[in-house]
């Protein structure tokens, strides 16, 4: 039986479809024509690794994208914050240990830098909520939800004040369907939500490397909840992906070229979320990460 190893695998489609979705967005008003980019992003582009001829396994071995533009994407209706649109949320579902308990807060606490946005964790919920007929047994004995219910019976119909994404935290395991063993999670980047496994990212893992899994697949998923496609320039958390081994050789820092997407609708001060950054990174001892920053910072002040 297929086994679908990563998030981004099972999402393809819903993906591509949502593409066609018209959202909010600030699009309409940008002008057509490519705008020159700002002297931040030029600076650290020097950073950005250029990815390498995909390999068998590869998520480009086996996909063919075509890419996105800095052009096709202010061209493409996309989700941007508003006033009334402007929060984060992390939806906890199940009886999480200390330990977890401790990642989703970091979690929480990284994506409200990444996205310059406030980042909420709601108050957890109870696996009780899941019913039989949206569980089994996997194939080692875990139980297993069935990915799909808690995007269409949980999460659809939650509206937490100012919500611009939702993204629900299981510490059980997912499927998407019968035939499937096993999903990491599962989203719906029309409806602007998405649920990830825990579960998964921390066999064989120790804490660090776990929680890094967990910052790469939720910038990622809603990376693509505000309009950004896999990259295919450089080596970007924003890479598509076939295994978590492939997870795991990914940067978890975006590229110049994805930066320059997601600030061209936030605004943010781009000075302001590296140095949040750094701190977060140095804090937390994830050193690859801190690594990444202080290049990035290095070529800033050389300027």
């Amino acid at each position: 039986m297929k086994k679908l190893l990563l998030l981004s695998v099972v999402i393809l489609f819903s993906c591509q479809s949502d593409k066609k979705e018209k959202t909010n967005s600030k699009a309409e008003s940008i002008p057509q024509q490519i705008l020159l980019p700002e002297p931040y992003f030029l600076d650290i582009k020097v950073n950005d690794v250029k990815l390498g001829k995909p390999t068998y396994g590869d998520w480009l071995f086996s996909h063919d994208e075509k890419g996105q533009s800095f052009e096709k994407f202010v061209n493409t209706k996309h989700v941007v914050p508003t006033k009334e649109e402007n929060i984060i949320y992390l939806q906890p579902i199940g009886k999480f240990n200390s330990t977890q308990i401790k990642q989703i807060e970091l979690v929480r606490q990284y994506l409200q830098i990444f996205f310059q946005l406030e980042t909420k964790v709601l108050e957890n919920v109870s696996n009780d909520i899941i019913p039989n007929r949206a569980r089994r047994m996997g194939d080692v004995g875990q139980e297993q939800f069935l990915a799909g219910y808690i995007l269409t019976d949980v999460l659809k119909e939650e509206n937490p004040n100012k919500r611009i994404a939702l993204m629900a935290i299981t510490e059980k395991d997912l499927y998407p369907k019968p035939e499937w063993n096993y999903v990491f999670g599962l989203a719906s980047y029309r409806d602007k939500i998405a649920v990830s496994s825990m579960y998964r990212m921390q066999k064989e893992a120790d804490f660090n490397l776990a929680l890094e899994r967990l910052l790469k697949i939720c910038s990622h998923e809603i990376g693509h909840m505000f309009g950004l496609y896999h990259c295919i320039v450089a080596n970007c958390v924003m890479n598509g992906t076939n295994s978590m081994a492939e997870t795991d050789s990914h940067s978890i820092r975006l590229c110049s070229l994805c930066q320059r997407k997601l600030n061209s609708g936030f605004k943010y001060d781009n000075l302001k979320r590296l140095k949040e950054l750094e701190g977060f990174f140095e804090k937390n001892n994830l050193n690859d990460g801190l690594a990444l920053m202080k290049k990035d910072l290095e070529k800033i002040k050389n300027k």
